[in-house]
Formats: C-alpha cells, sequence, structure tokens
C-alpha cells in the first residue's frame, strides 16, 4: 500500500478505532455498574439479616421476662420485670418500624439491645437466688405440714390445735430450727430402744443464723407429744395464738443472731407405750420447728 492510498483510509480507520474504544469504554461502565448494585444489595440483604436478628432477640427477651413474672411472688420485683417487659416490647415495634438501611436508628436499637441484655440477665441471677431460697423454705415448711396433717389425722380431738400451727408453720417465724433430734434415753443415760425403759427424751435442734432477728435471751418451749396425742411430762404453759399450751421442758439461751446448737431435756415419769413420739419446738410464741421418733413396746 503506497502513501497515497494510506491517506485516503485514514479517517475511516481512525473512526472505528473510535467506536471500538468507546465500546469498551461502555461495557468496562456497564460492569462495573452491575458489581456495584451487587455489592449494594448484598449489603442490603446483610442489613435485613442483621435487623431480623436484633427483632427475634428482642422478642425473645420479653418473653423470658414473661416466664419469669410467672414464678415471682414479690410486687416490687414484678413491677420492675414488667417494666422491663414492656421496654423490650416498645424496642421491638420500634425496630419493626425501622428501614433496614437506616443505619443511625438501627445502631441506636442495638445499642439499646445490648443494655436490655445485661439488664435480662441481672434479673435472671435475682430471680434464680429468690427461687433457690423459695424452694429451701418450701421443702421445710411442706415437710412441718406433713408432719401436722399426719397428727390431725390420728386424733381429731387437736385438730384446731394443728390447724393452727400448721398456718404458723407456712410462715416459719423469726427463728428456725433445723437437724432436730429427738432421742429417748435410759437412767443411765444410755440410748432406750424401749418406751418401758425411757426415763427422759433429749431434744436436740440448730437454730440458725438470722442477722435480722433481734438478739437477746430467748426461751425455747419443748411440747412432747404422746401416741396418744397427750403432753408428756407436761409442766406448764406459754401462750400460743390466743390460747395457752402445755409444754414438757423449757429452756433460756442467748441469742446472738448466729447459728447455735441448743439441746433440751424433758424428763418423764408417767407410763410410756409403743408409738410415735413428737416433739415441737416453739420460742416467741411461733413453732420454729419438729421432729419425732419411733418407739417399740
Amino acid at each position: 500500500m503506497n502513501l497515497r492510498t494510506f491517506t485516503r483510509l485514514m479517517p475511516g480507520l481512525l473512526l472505528a478505532l473510535t467506536v471500538s474504544s468507546a465500546f469498551v469504554g461502555c461495557n468496562s461502565d456497564r460492569k462495573k455498574l452491575e458489581e456495584k448494585e451487587r455489592e449494594l444489595e448484598e449489603l442490603r440483604q446483610l442489613a435485613e439479616l442483621d435487623k431480623r436478628e436484633m427483632e427475634n432477640q428482642y422478642a425473645e427477651f420479653a418473653m423470658q421476662y414473661n416466664e419469669m413474672k410467672m414464678s415471682v411472688r414479690d410486687d416490687s420485683l414484678l413491677g420492675r420485670l414488667d417494666a422491663e417487659q414492656r421496654r423490650a416490647d416498645s424496642l421491638l415495634r420500634q425496630l419493626k418500624q425501622v428501614k433496614a438501611t437506616s443505619s443511625a436508628e438501627i445502631l441506636r436499637l442495638k445499642k439499646e439491645l445490648a443494655t436490655v441484655r445485661e439488664v435480662l440477665k441481672y434479673y435472671i441471677r435475682q430471680v434464680d437466688s429468690l427461687q433457690q431460697l423459695n424452694q429451701t423454705l418450701a421443702s421445710e415448711r411442706d415437710a412441718a405440714r406433713a408432719e401436722v396433717a399426719r397428727t390431725r389425722q390420728e386424733n381429731n380431738s387437736i385438730n384446731e390445735e394443728n390447724a393452727s400451727l400448721s398456718e404458723k408453720v407456712a410462715i416459719a417465724a423469726q427463728l428456725n430450727a433445723t437437724g432436730i433430734s429427738v432421742q429417748p434415753v435410759k437412767k443411765n443415760g444410755k440410748e432406750a430402744r424401749k418406751s418401758k425403759d425411757i426415763t427422759r427424751f433429749v431434744v436436740s435442734f440448730t437454730v440458725t443464723r438470722n442477722v435480722t432477728a433481734a438478739t437477746g435471751n430467748r426461751t425455747v418451749y419443748v411440747r412432747l407429744m404422746k401416741p396418744n396425742q397427750q403432753v408428756a411430762g407436761a409442766t406448764g404453759t406459754f401462750a400460743y395464738e390466743n390460747r395457752n399450751l402445755e409444754y414438757s421442758a423449757q429452756k433460756t439461751i442467748e441469742y446472738t443472731g448466729q447459728e447455735q446448737r441448743v439441746t433440751v431435756y424433758v424428763p418423764v415419769k408417767e407410763f410410756l407405750g409403743a408409738g410415735r413420739y413428737s416433739a415441737y419446738i416453739f420460742v416467741d410464741g411461733q413453732m420454729i420447728g419438729s421432729g419425732a421418733v419411733e418407739m417399740s413396746k
């Protein structure tokens, strides 16, 4: 090709190169735009997933508060749990109305979610601790109620007394006795295995620690009931629920608020038959515990 021919073809070649370059440029821009749109769609999907996860957590927290309220009887704690549940429900409603792309509002509600989570953990620990305490008290109360119910069935003549004792057991009293032992003893001080050999009963128990109770001297009364529901070795009476009950022995202790072991001796001179002997312990006009022992002839 000579110079004259090349010169005639030059404009056409330049136009072709320009068109080709423009086509390549447009194709590249379109790919970049499509990639950008894919990235935005992925971000939108991630934001939507994050929003739904937050909604699930808010709903779960509100449900946990509702479950805790069902096991709580303390009015003050119940009111606080109800307030926190309503707060979680309110934040959940706000979150549902917010668009996933509203980053500032989503961030605010995420911070609120972290606060709700920490408050919920605190109340879970508090309710668990309260339930453990209630379970312990309920076990002691139920054991005492069962003993009172058994005595009531054996002898209808003391129905009124046992009903009053059952009501008192339900609220326990300021002091509480655990580890109650009722041991029959012979004249030589050894344990008696037959009712005819008994000269006294040794009633031992632990007064539990209670730093909120007033310290000072306390009179402990032991009421020992024979199988026929009569008081063994009655030596006097004490006031209980607007009436006087007979007791078998008494002892004055100095209560310091700390745990202490107490032993009371109940001498008996009357005839004792086989059966169940139950010791009821009273302090400050309330029954604080009971124990029993079975004796053969």
